[in-house]
Parts: structure tokens; C-alpha cells; sequence
């Protein structure tokens, strides 16, 4: 009876195995593919693309306008990272001393904007910032300044603006590590005479790296494509890469650049990703070499 129960669900795992290697070929390979083949063609003014075979796209990513529009978009959502980081990491332990029943209200207030379209919360933060936005308005009231800021169209407000709209990808990955982090390894460490910050140095901050990882990659990469952020928060003199290939597919036309630039962006992230995970191995290997 066992094997026959057992024999009866291997069609329906055939099926689902094949529904999600196709969904994964259709939807995420499939794409990928036909981007990457798109940056080695030419542009074509009729067509979009045509041949012959081409590497000028991955060469005019070295013009020092294009590199300086990569540093500065890698730049911004580093500090964007940190920043999410550095605010995200205490929330998410505090979210999870809180008393359980609390919890769900707790994320559910921290995900309560996504209900709202974030492309509209983009133009929220424009009215708050400009010149005769709220901020403005409560420094001279309480008389803080004497003439309005320039918050609007700087590097600050589109860090500012990733920051708000990114945030909760950095906390729900750390929330989901500290609630799994057991009080009896904390109360262990200290017993055998660790103070809390060794404790947070050599227990609490490995075991919570994977969530570390986890919110830097969902905060760092869509900080570097959010291209409406920056044109909104920005203007012309705070572009991320996200404008560029935005341009390039859309007013320009020049879909092979768009699609290398596409491309480099992806194996950037794809070399961070390995990066993280081979310093999150050694940092796991030097804690546990520490403690033997």
C-alpha cells in the first residue's frame, strides 16, 4: 500500500517538475538568452537590430560617460545598502523581542505601503521635498532656516527615495533570521563568560549573515534600475544605470547598448553574489575555528 501510495504522486511530481523548469526556461532563461544575443547585434533604425555580429555595444560602456553614470549608480545604492542596513538590522531584532502577537501587526505596518503603487510614492516624496513641500515649510515655520533647501533634485533625495522604497526588502530577510536565532545560544555564550558584545560579534552576527546577504542583494540590484526614482528625485545629473537602458530602449532606440548595459548590470550582481557568499563562508569558518 505504501509503495503504491507512493507511486501514485510521482506523476503529479513529474508534472510539477516540468511546470517549473518551464516556467523557469519560458520566463527567466529564455529572456536572459535573447538580451544577451540582442547586445551583440547592431542598431538598426528600421528594425531596432539587425547583423552583422557586434561587440561596439560592450565597448562604448567604457566611454567615460556611460562608466561614470555605472560608478555613480553603484555608488548610490551602496549607501542606500548601508543605510537600509544600518536601519533595518536593529528593527528587525526589535521586531522580534516584541511579544508574538504583536509581530504580524508590526510587518504588516512595514509593508503597508506596498499597497500603494510605488511609482505614486515617488511622487509623494517629490511633493514632500520640493521648495514648498512639507519639509520646507515646518524649518521656516519653527525657524530652522530662512529660505527654502534644495532637497528636491540632489543625490540625497533619490538615496532618500530608494531608502523609503527598499527598506522593507532589508528588514524581512533579517526578521526572518532573528526569529530563528535561539535565546538558549545567547544565554550559552554569556555563561561561558562573553559579554554582549563578543556575543553579537561571534554568535548573533553569523547567524544572522544570511539575512544579511539576503537584504543587501533585494536592496542593492532594483537600486540600481530604479530608474523613475531618479528621474523623478534626481533629474538629469543623479542618472543610475536604469536610466540608461530605459533611454536607450525607449528614446533612443538603440536597443544592443540597452541590452549590454542590461547585461553588464546582471553579471556586476552576479560577481557581488559570489563575492558575499564566499566572505559569508569565511567569516562562518574564522567564528567557527574561534570557538574551537
Amino acid at each position: 500500500m505504501a509503495c503504491n501510495h507512493l507511486g501514485s504522486k510521482s506523476p503529479f511530481r513529474t508534472a510539477t517538475l516540468w511546470l517549473i523548469w518551464g516556467w523557469l526556461l519560458i520566463f527567466a532563461l529564455l529572456p536572459n538568452i535573447l538580451v544577451i544575443a540582442v547586445s551583440f547585434l547592431t542598431r538598426d533604425s528600421s528594425a531596432f537590430i539587425s547583423l552583422p555580429v557586434s561587440i561596439d555595444s560592450y565597448v562604448r560602456m567604457v566611454d567615460p560617460l556611460y562608466f561614470e553614470v555605472f560608478v555613480h549608480s553603484l555608488w548610490m545604492a551602496g549607501i542606500t545598502t548601508v543605510i537600509c542596513l544600518l536601519l533595518g538590522y536593529p528593527f528587525a531584532w526589535l521586531v522580534s523581542k516584541v511579544k508574538v502577537r504583536w509581530q504580524p501587526l508590526l510587518m504588516l505596518l512595514l509593508i503597508l505601503p506596498f499597497w500603494t503603487n510605488s511609482l505614486v510614492r515617488t511622487y509623494a516624496l517629490k511633493l514632500l521635498f520640493a521648495n514648498n513641500g512639507l519639509i520646507n515649510k515646518s524649518l521656516l515655520a519653527i525657524g530652522v532656516i530662512d529660505a527654502p533647501i534644495d532637497i528636491l533634485y540632489t543625490q540625497g533625495a533619490v538615496i532618500a527615495g530608494l531608502t523609503y522604497l527598499l527598506f522593507p526588502f532589508m528588514v524581512l530577510p533579517l526578521y526572518a533570521v532573528f526569529t530563528d536565532l535561539r535565546n538558549d545560544m545567547l544565554l550559552a555564550s554569556q555563561d561561558l563568560g562573553a559579554t554582549k558584545t563578543q556575543t553579537f560579534w561571534h554568535v548573533v552576527l553569523p547567524l544572522t549573515t544570511p539575512g544579511i546577504i539576503s537584504g543587501v542583494l533585494l536592496v542593492l540590484l532594483p537600486a540600481m534600475g530604479m530608474f523613475y526614482v531618479a528621474d523623478i528625485l534626481g533629474g538629469s545629473r543623479n542618472l543610475l544605470v536604469g536610466n540608461i537602458i530605459k533611454n536607450q530602449f525607449l528614446d533612443a532606440r538603440d536597443w544592443p547598448f540597452g541590452a549590454a548595459a542590461s547585461v553588464l548590470l546582471t553579471v556586476a550582481m552576479a560577481v557581488l553574489l559570489l563575492a558575499y557568499r564566499a566572505s559569508s563562508r569565511r567569516i562562518g569558518k574564522t567564528d567557527f575555528n574561534e570557538v574551537a
